[in-house]
Order: C-alpha cells, then sequence, then structure tokens
C-alpha cells in the first residue's frame, strides 16, 4: 500500500445518494465496503463527514439564523452521518470508534489526539464528528486540522468528481482535468478544492491533499495502492 495512514474527507451530500436530503443507506453501504477493502489491506484510517445532507449552517445564516447557533446544530449534524456511517462498518465486521468534538457521552468519546492515534494503531477505524468544535470553521478545516494531529500520510477528499478541473465539468463541457497541481497554482486559479483555511493547513504543514470519486465502486483501494487516480495537491 502507497499509505500507512489515511484521512478520508467525504461531504455530507455524498451520503445522499441519488435522494434530494437525508442518507442513502446503499451508497452508504458501498461506501463502507470500500472502506473495508482499504482497512483489510492494512492501512490505518480516519474518517471525517459534513452534515450537509442534513443542515448547512450557512444557508441557515443567510435566512436570517445566528451564524453560531446555526453551526453548531450543523456540527451535530455531522454526528448523525458518522453515527450511520460507523453502524455501517460495523456491520461488516470493522471496529470503530467515534470521537467527537463536543462531548456526547452516550454516544461517542471525546476527541483526545492520543486516543485517536492509540484506536488507529490497534486497528480501528476512527471517525472524528462535529468538525472542530468551533463556529466558523468547516468540516474541510476538521479534516486537515485532525489529518495533520493524527500524522496522516494524507488527505483523500471523496467526491462525485473525479478530480480536479479547469472549470466546474458539471456546467463546461470543455472543462479538463488536473493529474497535479500544486497549491500555489490553486491559489492562483481560484480552484474550489477546500475552503481556504483548510488549504492553507495543508499547504503549511506539508500535507497532500487528492480529490477523487468516491462513488465509483474500488476507487479508493485502488488510489491507496497508488495508482493515479484522481488530482493531486502538493508543492
Amino acid at each position: 500500500m502507497k499509505f500507512k495512514r489515511i484521512l478520508l474527507k467525504l461531504s455530507g451530500e455524498a451520503l445522499m445518494g441519488a435522494k434530494q436530503y437525508g442518507i442513502d443507506i446503499d451508497r452508504v453501504a458501498q461506501y463502507a465496503e470500500d472502506i473495508k477493502a482499504v482497512h483489510d489491506a492494512g492501512v490505518e484510517i480516519a474518517i471525517v463527514i459534513g452534515g450537509g445532507n442534513i443542515y448547512r449552517g450557512l444557508s441557515a445564516e443567510k435566512a436570517g439564523m445566528d451564524r453560531v447557533q446555526a453551526d453548531y446544530m450543523g456540527m451535530l449534524a455531522t454526528v448523525i452521518n458518522s453515527m450511520a456511517l460507523q453502524d455501517a462498518l460495523e456491520k461488516i465486521g470493522l471496529r470503530t470508534r467515534l470521537l467527537t468534538a463536543i462531548k456526547m457521552e452516550q454516544i461517542c468519546e471525546p476527541f483526545i489526539r492520543r486516543r485517536a492515534v492509540r484506536h488507529l494503531e490497534k486497528g480501528r477505524v476512527v471517525i472524528f464528528g462535529a468538525g472542530t468544535g468551533n463556529p466558523y470553521f468547516t468540516t474541510d478545516t476538521a479534516a486537515s486540522l485532525r489529518a495533520i494531529e493524527i500524522n496522516a500520510d494524507v488527505v483523500l477528499k471523496g467526491t462525485r468528481v473525479d478530480g480536479i478541473y479547469t472549470a466546474d465539468p458539471e456546467k463546461d463541457p470543455e472543462a479538463t482535468r488536473y493529474e497535479k497541481i500544486s497549491f500555489q497554482e490553486v491559489y492562483d486559479q481560484g480552484l474550489n478544492v477546500m475552503d481556504m483555511t483548510a488549504f492553507t493547513l495543508c499547504q503549511e504543514n506539508k500535507l497532500p491533499i487528492i480529490v477523487f470519486d468516491m462513488n465509483k465502486p474500488g476507487n479508493f483501494k485502488s488510489l491507496a495502492e497508488g495508482e493515479k487516480i484522481g488530482t493531486i495537491v502538493r508543492d
């Protein structure tokens, strides 16, 4: 395997599958099988999931809600998604731990860095919920921060497109995909990979990001094995 320890970032919207809202159990089951294939090959896996399929803090703020209140509600949405993925993983035999930045002792452990690393070393899939625990920070930032804290080799951002393009491939048929690109080129071209805080964290800590299509079964394992899938961002 190319990587020893991976931070997998999934968007909440990805869990919707073909639905307009909520969680598509079939899509979650597919993700679980893909994660198991990589885990069974000996890779340590940590996961951060967004909450946009259930609740988006930014959208609520635009509708008039207090931003801090809205962001905390978004963090709770990520915990719901994390629990759904945890259930799917455990149904197929993986041992997991859900650690959250907001204490919820009845359903998960509080995030403690050393504990998280120990779980990974013991072969458990670790899911980080509730973002960073702070408003004004996205789950992309949480993914970058947790990846740095646990000394992950890479952030793999699983999306519904197969990499970073010169333009939105769903809107522009002329858009072309990058196989690799530098952090500076992403800045200069204004490409939408992660929010700026998350992106800068990865750049400053020399942590590569790979954007790939998580919806294609087997892609995650092929990427972990070193195949050139998606787009890699590194200096």
